[in-house]
């Protein structure tokens, strides 16, 4: 345990570092690409996926086998990174038009293309399951991911301004780890009753709510710097997005711990010492992320 949160300690900070370099990257291509049209937004943060999704297909792809589900793991990964083009191009009013198009046409294209590739095998037992698998990883990682995208690049129908920033997807991510550390040290200070002892025997009540005060904190203090010309949130809003999506980013971790205990392994990967897989980190942030498009639309 001790070693655990060592690498933590020293792997976390690494990490963090690596994100707030590429959101600052997002934020400074916005400007060097603003010639009166509001610039280009996003693309930091499409780097950060198209970086990571790979990595958590294969992991993911590693959790169905287990269950003998064989999901096609290259054309789960195109299909992720198709999604997550579309939810950047959402930005541009001359997409705008067909985007509804082809995002339909992306989902019944990696449907197709797994029943084709099983059909080249010339075969038919197993093609149910392996276009299932097929798609629930793309809808799964790709699918999610197109909402934290689609949010960061929204513009106002009124005056064509960002409506996401960057300090939006930083907020998602601050509340949804925070939500963590904050249950992990309130847990081992406080907790007294399990959350869920069958499924994640560490996680306790007192935990979780500490937790969500810390997310609640953590929106309310974000919230100051959202401001841009056509969108502001009330600092009492942030505390309440913080707590919400702090939840559900347990949530998304209670989620994949229940696919990890069905394939019989702790992590989803060893790629990053303390915290497992690409999987492990960014499956609650990819949970919350529906939830942020649709809270951030109500406030």
């Amino acid at each position: 345990m001790e070693q655990s949160l060592k690498n933590r300690l020293t792997y976390g900070p690494m990490m963090l570092g690596g994100l707030f370099g590429l959101l600052w990257l997002d934020s400074a291509a916005q400007r060097w690409t603003d010639h009166g049209s509001g610039g280009v937004g996003g693309i930091g943060l499409l780097i950060i996926l198209m970086i990571l999704l790979p990595t958590a297909t294969v992991e993911l792809a590693r959790l169905f086998t287990a269950e003998n589900v064989r999901p096609y793991r290259t054309l789960s990964a195109v299909g992720s990174g198709l999604l997550i083009l579309h939810a950047f191009a959402t930005q541009f009013p001359q997409f705008q038009t067909i985007s509804t198009s082809v995002l339909a046409f992306i989902i019944v294209l990696v449907m197709l293309g797994a029943a084709f590739t099983r059909g080249l095998d010339r075969q038919t037992q197993g093609a149910i399951v392996r276009m299932a698998g097929t798609m629930l990883s793309t809808l799964y990682l790709g699918g999610l991911a197109w909402f934290l995208v689609a949010l960061r690049v929204k513009r106002s129908a009124h005056t064509g301004h960002f409506n996401g920033t960057t300090i939006i997807v930083l907020m998602i991510l601050l509340s949804v780890k925070f939500t963590d550390i904050g249950a992990y040290f309130g847990g081992r200070a406080l907790g007294k009753r399990k959350l869920i002892p069958w499924l994640s025997p560490g996680k306790t009540w007192e935990g979780l709510y500490f937790g969500l005060f810390t997310a609640a904190i953590v929106g309310a203090i974000c919230s100051r710097y959202i401001n841009p010309p056509s969108y502001h949130l009330a600092w009492w809003k942030g505390a309440i997005f913080g707590a919400i999506i702090g939840g559900i980013g347990q949530l998304g971790d209670l989620l994949e711990s229940m696919m990890k205990r069905d394939a019989e392994v702790k992590d989803s990967g060893k790629l990053v010492p303390g915290f497992g897989g690409i999987l492990d980190i960014i499956d609650s942030p990819l949970l919350a992320a529906p939830f942020a498009y649709l809270l951030f639309g109500i406030f």
